[in-house]
């Protein structure tokens, strides 16, 4: 047991008078806290930790369950300090679930249109189940992740005719990553990294606009550095030339509550769902969300953007939902 949880339990006059439910109750809370304590610390700190702080951060809006179960066991046990703990937490936990940052309307008028859909399609799995979606959705450019050789080819033969116009990084299993487009691409560097992040210019109604696509490692246990490398990188390239719109979408395997991620939107960038009401969507993994999950799919956008109809599609034969959104190009800042 933690020195901290342990100190807090038993300091307390007639403490070993205490029936035994009690103090076990007032120990389980100790230990509830102390866990939470430790994730919600990194998160001020602005830090994502090592193993297994970021998978936590993850879900950090879940660490309300065992924070409230620590606090009735304290009210239980009648242990004064333990509900202040449990309290002071459950207010932290409640202002860093608030969206991330500030967010303004765009400057200008409006010249462009375009609708944008990510999806990861779990090694291909789910590509038929895209084709369906981007039919019905109509999207202007697509993110796909996970796209091996087979969904390079079903995603060639039955979208070429509505999108001409691709830029792509072959592998197979979770390395492919396509961009579709219905407007002209231009070659751009993309993002080196485990898995393939093409990156590409379009030309959208007269106006280039960067696209980017993200699928960075996920922070697995072993791997964490070289997630939080990736996203570094994805970082870096959100900076560089400041004067294109940009468009950075895909799986980006983090949330707004990892340190790594908030670098990102520290760019400039707002994500799309937060513009549009729908932050902390849940998208992964697709068989609990809604219910419970965390938003690791983002389409973020600069500031030259306004967004609407932000909406996440359940999609068979992958783990991810699709996150599709409409945007508006707005004329300079």
């Amino acid at each position: 047991m933690d020195t901290a949880a342990a100190e807090w339990t038993a300091r307390d006059d007639g403490c070993e008078d205490r029936p035994p439910r009690r103090r076990l109750g007032a120990w389980c809370a100790g230990l509830l806290f102390t866990c939470v304590s430790v994730v919600v610390g990194f998160r001020a700190a602005d830090s994502d930790g090592i193993t297994p702080v970021p998978q936590l951060l993850a879900f950090l809006p879940w660490l309300l369950v065992p924070t409230g179960a620590g606090l009735l066991l304290t009210l239980l046990s009648r242990r004064w300090l333990g509900t202040v703990w449990g309290v002071v937490l459950l207010g932290l936990l409640a202002w860093y679930i608030e969206p991330y940052g500030k967010v303004g309307d765009p400057v200008g008028r409006p010249v462009a249109e375009l609708r944008v859909l990510t999806s990861n399609v779990e090694f291909g799995q789910g590509t038929a189940s895209l084709v369906t979606a981007v039919r019905r959705e109509k999207p202007d450019v697509v993110f796909v992740e996970e796209c091996d050789p087979a969904c390079d080819a079903l995603l060639e033969r039955d979208l070429a005719q509505d999108f001409p116009h691709r830029r792509a990084v072959e592998g197979g299993g979770s390395e492919g990553s396509v961009i579709l487009s219905r407007f002209p691409l231009r070659p751009a560097e993309g993002v080196r990294g485990t898995m393939g992040m093409p990156g590409a210019v379009a030309d959208v109604d007269g106006h280039a606009v960067r696209l980017q696509l993200a699928h960075p490692m996920p922070p697995l246990p072993g791997q964490v550095d070289v997630w939080r490398r990736e996203l570094g990188a994805l970082r870096d390239a959100a900076a560089a030339g400041p004067g294109t719109p940009l468009v950075l979408a895909g799986d980006f395997n983090a949330t707004q509550d990892h340190a790594a991620f908030r670098r990102i939107l520290d760019t400039g960038l707002h994500d799309a769902a937060r513009l549009d009401g729908a932050d902390r969507t849940a998208t992964w993994p697709a068989v609990t969300a809604p219910t419970f999950g965390a938003q690791i799919d983002h389409v973020l956008v600069s500031e030259d953007f306004g967004a609407s109809r932000t909406r996440v599609l359940d999609l068979s034969d992958t783990d991810h939902r699709a996150v599709v959104t409409d945007l508006t190009l707005h004329e300079g800042r």
